[in-house]
């Protein structure tokens, strides 16, 4: 008698955790996000004096105004300070980021700026995402074809015909981010390719520099299965799924270029794993609701 009278509470018990689990399961099978991953950072070696503390306020400035724009617009460049204090900085966020994933990205930059490079003259710190640079007026240019960060798969896949197919993509990304005007992607026979141009790039100019970078990568990376290439006014990065290119779940899952693993990327596994483990916390709950209600009729036809 005293077991029929705990049944149906047990019973409602179990349904409102059954709820809760579908309904706490759900979010994490998508919150899983890495374009707010550091992918490598530039400092100079040289540190700036500053006594009156200007530097410093225009740095500020800087990163204010940059940080403002985000929520626009995924490229802008300005300048703050006046005089020896004037300092030159951008931000770019990748071209699929939506613009409150763009302001969540950059907003990372400027802590980690400070946090990696101090009190640089010239920094530039890149994301998955988006990134940073800033420089002091009067430091030092560079190319923009200089290589600054790349990064290969340490899996290879020499012999299986991967080598042809990467390049027949790379051909197709050097034509897309030309006429795409800067930010391009494309899914050709599994292998993923991406490429964007800093935003004030011309699109001649930009070709050039994605074709540059794919060569970086042809010879850098030789037959692995993923590549990023890093050039001061581009990048590119490639990678290679065996069984398809999983599909893009939002603005900020996109294959990730650096997994060096066969399978699917390195998101998709974590993914799997939740829902899995979900599946399991649900069929056991089922059960006991099974055996709730099996236990509430016996109880009944008593």
């Amino acid at each position: 008698m005293g077991f029929g009278f705990c049944s149906k509470p047990l019973f409602l018990f179990l349904s409102f955790l059954f709820l809760f689990t579908i309904l706490e399961l759900s979010p994490l099978v998508d919150s899983a996000s890495d374009y707010t991953t550091l992918v490598y950072k530039g400092c100079s070696k040289q540190a700036f004096s500053d006594p009156s503390g200007l530097y410093s306020q225009a740095l500020s400035a800087l990163f204010q105004t940059l940080l403002s724009q985000s929520m626009k617009v995924k490229f802008y460049k300005t300048t703050t300070g006046t005089g020896q204090t004037t300092i030159n900085g951008l931000f770019q966020c990748r071209g699929d980021l939506s613009n409150s994933d763009c302001y969540n990205c950059v907003s990372q930059l400027p802590t980690l700026a400070d946090k990696l490079c101090g009190k640089t003259i010239a920094s530039r710190i890149q994301l998955y995402g988006c990134y940073m640079l800033y420089e002091v007026s009067g430091f030092a240019q560079i190319s923009g074809m200089e290589m600054l960060f790349k990064t290969c798969g340490a899996t290879n896949v020499a012999g299986s015909g991967f080598e042809e197919r990467r390049d027949t993509a790379f051909s197709v990304l050097e034509s897309g981010v030309t006429s795409s005007h800067g930010f391009y992607t494309t899914n050709y026979q599994s292998v993923y390719m991406l490429g964007q141009c800093e935003g004030d790039v011309g699109d001649s100019d930009c070709g050039e520099c994605i074709k540059t970078a794919v060569q970086k990568a042809q010879v850098e990376c030789g037959s692995s299965i993923s590549g990023q290439v890093y050039l001061h006014k581009c990048f590119i990065s490639y990678s290679y799924y065996p069984n398809g290119v999983p599909r893009r779940s939002s603005s900020s899952s996109y294959p990730h270029p650096s997994s060096s693993s066969s399978g699917p990327g390195p998101n998709t596994g974590k993914t799997v794993a939740i829902i899995v483990g979900g599946a399991a916390g649900v069929g056991f709950l089922v059960i006991l609701l099974m055996f709730a209600r099996n236990v509430m009729k016996k109880h009944d036809d008593s």
